[in-house]
Parts: C-alpha cells; structure tokens; sequence
C-alpha cells in the first residue's frame, strides 16, 4: 500500500459527516497520509428519474457542493491545528455517491463515511452506499457512528477484529495489527464458533475454536511484535458480540464474506449487524485488498 494514498471521505454537510471528518483527518495524520474530502452532486438524471437539470440548477448544486466541501475542510483544519500537518484536497463531482466513491477507492488507502448523513449520501440510504462500497470498493470501507462524536477518549481501548479463518478474515487481521500498531494499542482478536446460535457448547468446540483464532494469528507476531495480542472465544453471536465491544474499542475490523462464524453471513448479517448496533468506527474490509499473510508492515 503506498504510503501516500489518500484517506478519501463521503461528505454532505451533515453531523455525521463531520464525524466522519475528524475522524478521518486524525487517521490521515497518524498514517501521515493526505485527506480527500468529496462531495457527490448526484444529479436527478444519473438516478434515472428523467428530471431534467438547467445549467442554472447545475450551478447552484455545485455552489452549494462547495461550500460543503469548504466547511468540511475547516473541520479538518481544525484537527491539524492541534494534532500535526495535514495535506487536505478537496472535491465536487456529479455523479451519485456510489460510483465517485468507488472510483476514488483504485488509490484510496481507505474510504471514510458517516452515519445518519443527508443530502444524496442519505438518499441513496446509507445501507446502500456502505454495503456497495465494502463489495465493490478497492480499499478498506470505514463507518463512523455519528454518536462517535459524543463518545468518551477512545485513546486507551483495543483494536477489535473478528476472525473466522477465511483468506477475507486473513486480511482483516493484517489489517487490524497494522492500526492497532500505528495506534499503540492492544489487538483483540474474537472467534464465535457458534454464529447461528443453534449449536451448543462444548470443550471439544472450544478446543478447536481456539486452534483456529491461534492458527489465524500465526506469524503476524514477527511482522508486529509491539502489537500485545488478546484472543477470545466465545459462542455469543458475533454481531452482537463486535457491536456491544465497539463501545470501548477505538476500531472494530470485520471481513466482508468469510466462512462461517465472523462470516459465511456476507455483508448482510455479521457486517450489517455490526455497522447498525457499533457506538464506534467500524472497518470492512474485502478480500484481494491487502498484501496476504503478515506481510506488507514495510511501509510503516
């Protein structure tokens, strides 16, 4: 991943989208990493519905994209102010969010959005925007709470990630060890061998769940050895389980699809689950993404 790849945030004026904002400039700082703030118009005609759009229309949509843009780069400022320089570059496009956003993520390090958002990132709902982006996009997904902004210092809590032992969770690993590293806090990696809640527990199941989190973990301590790693077991649902952890967690990482367990649920149980009952930032991240293995911390 090239360490200039930007951190590329949704914004449309609202809280959320602020939210969204600070979070994504103290990322971009920490990684130091330029921030891309874009605005998608989303013009009646891209969404098909056949309104038509007079120059003057188009200009007063582009106006006000800019002053979202605007505002949004004052919040970023803001940040920088405090907490160190920051590369900020900012974008009004027509299309509808989904296809800007998926564009911008071929060189994207990630791509940030806010929950309870307006304007088109709110018309397209935000289930649809997310859930696109986490199949589709070629970088990691973050979505960021708008409660975020109320909640208490998220500085002294873990990196959450669920790991299933499929090659998408792999790669949510690496990707969980590296933030947890650049952030200077414990990794909490969580199995639940009993995602249906039908099965019923057992020493034989908790012997082979626990191979499996350890045989998932294997090796990423050589890459990330100031990473303290804290694996759990558990037969509690595993939505359940990432939300309820998301209160004191600075991250959670999830895998889009997997095997079973943390995934086999696709996007549409676990993810959802997560990305609709998170107090906190939440990361999805798709296979082919990131470098296999432990490998890739070079560019730290």
């Amino acid at each position: 991943m090239s360490a200039t790849a930007p951190f590329v945030v949704g914004v449309d004026g609202s809280p959320a989208s602020g939210t969204a904002v600070r979070w994504a400039a103290l990322e971009a700082i920490r990684h130091h990493a330029p921030l891309h703030l874009v605005h998608a118009i989303a013009l009646p005609l891209d969404r098909g519905s056949g309104v038509s759009v007079t120059p003057a229309d188009f200009d007063a949509m582009r106006s006000a994209g800019d002053r979202v843009v605007t505002d949004a780069a004052g919040i970023a400022q803001e940040v920088a102010a405090s907490t160190g320089g920051l590369v900020i570059d900012t974008y009004v496009l027509d299309p509808s969010p989904i296809p800007v956003l998926t564009e911008r993520s071929d060189h994207a390090r990630m791509i940030v959005l806010g929950t309870r958002g307006l304007g088109a990132f709110k018309r397209t709902v935000l289930g649809s925007v997310s859930t696109s982006l986490a199949r589709h996009a070629h970088c990691p997904v973050a979505i960021i709470p708008e409660a975020d902004a109320d909640s208490p210092d998220r500085s002294g809590g873990p990196v959450v990630v669920g790991v299933d032992g499929s090659p998408c969770s792999g790669e949510a690993i690496h990707l969980a060890f590296d933030e947890a590293s650049w952030r200077g806090a414990d990794l909490v990696a969580v199995h639940s061998w009993n995602g249906d809640g039908h099965l019923t527990w057992g020493a034989h199941m908790d012997e082979e769940a626990s191979a499996l989190l350890a045989g998932s973990l294997a090796g990423f301590d050589r890459d990330f050895p100031d990473v303290t790693v804290r694996p759990v077991v558990t037969e509690v649902r595993p939505g359940k389980w990432l939300a309820e952890a998301s209160g004191a967690a600075q991250l959670v990482v999830v895998g889009s699809h997997g095997n079973g367990g943390f995934a086999g649920m696709t996007l549409g149980s676990v993810s959802q689950a997560v990305l609709h009952g998170a107090e906190g930032p939440v990361v999805i991240v798709r296979r082919g993404l990131l470098p296999s293995g432990a490998a890739g911390a070079a560019d730290r």
